[in-house]
């Protein structure tokens, strides 16, 4: 028997009403959204505070949203735990946050949509194939830090500095990415980058102490390990008159002299737009990977001071803020 042509099309809008219904969900439906972390950090909590926020001013909020959080407390084995247990609970969106979190959600599920945020490379981490078309249930934002400026701004203040080190996490795909990006950029500016390597948050410590008597600066990056024992570099530098640097805004209040970087609540904020589009029906691999355009310059001339250094006019007056 022949089916009518308007048969047909009706059969096709089912089919395609049914694939739009495997993503879409509608602001007014209670959904689950969970988030997953390496560690807590002030910038971390942030994008995962912005994610929240977004949600809400879309309208998925009270009742009808329910947002589960959960840190992996910088244990790779912990991330994968929490991401089988996000999975075995079938939320709407997966968002982990940060590179380590994302590797073990990806691993973990092909089905459920996956916008990651605060990855440094999701090439590089293997997260996706194609930045533009990212494919299958993964999309995201990358965070990758503008360390050609944050080492600039460094040369700017201390023109003599010959040497900068950077303690890092050899085990992190981002902490690597970073370290390498940072010898490329800083050998166009002159310096010699020098690695202390940090596995766990209770090396930071050490790793910093190794890098005494042998640099003129020490810069943190946004590598996640190292970011979550900031304070123990900051001691370091202050009792042995060495600058720091850092990578991520927040840093500044906790005792950096100087950052470039992003607003990562701006960051989460961008994120909670793209889990709204998954939300809304989008594919997330129709949905190319989006970057942070905006960077804001944050300076504290109290951390300076204690660490032997004065900042210079110039760029006390670009500051967007002046941490006190």
């Amino acid at each position: 028997m022949k089916r009518s042509r308007w048969g047909l099309m009706a059969g096709a809008a089912a089919l395609a009403a049914l694939v739009l219904g495997a993503y879409q969900v509608r602001a007014s439906d209670p959904v689950l959204i969970a988030v997953t972390a390496i560690v807590d950090h002030p910038a971390l909590n942030a994008v995962r505070d912005g994610v929240r926020d977004e949600l809400e001013a879309e309208g998925y909020q009270g009742d009808g949203l329910n947002f589960v959080y959960e840190s992996a407390q910088g244990n790779p084995s912990t991330a994968a735990q929490i991401a089988r247990k996000f999975v075995g609970e079938n939320p709407a969106v997966i968002v982990p946050i940060s590179t380590p979190s994302a590797q073990a959600v990806v691993a973990a599920t092909q089905d459920i949509p996956v916008v990651f945020t605060a990855v440094t490379d999701p090439l590089d981490a293997k997260l996706v194939s194609n930045m533009q078309k990212p494919g299958g249930n993964v999309t995201g934002m990358s965070d990758l830090a503008p360390v050609g400026k944050q080492l600039a701004l460094i040369r700017e203040i201390l023109p003599n500095a010959k040497t900068i080190g950077m303690p890092y996490n050899p085990g992190e795909a981002n902490g690597v990415a970073l370290m390498n990006l940072a010898k490329k950029e800083g050998a166009a500016l002159g310096f010699t980058v020098i690695e202390a390597p940090a596995v766990k948050s209770s090396d930071v410590m050490t790793a910093a102490q190794s890098l005494i008597g042998k640099v003129d600066a020490i810069y943190v990056s946004t590598d996640n390990q190292i970011v979550s024992a900031f304070a123990s570099v900051v001691k370091v530098g202050v009792d042995n008159q060495i600058p720091v640097f850092a990578g991520d805004t927040d840093s500044v209040s906790r005792g950096a002299i100087a950052a470039i970087g992003f607003d990562y609540y701006d960051v989460g904020r961008q994120t909670g737009k793209i889990v709204v589009r998954v939300l809304k029906g989008e594919k997330p691999g129709d949905i190319a990977v989006q970057g942070v355009d905006t960077v804001q310059l944050f300076v504290n001339p109290g951390a300076a001071k204690a660490m032997g250094v004065t900042i210079p006019d110039a760029v006390m007056q670009r500051a967007k803020q002046v941490v006190q």
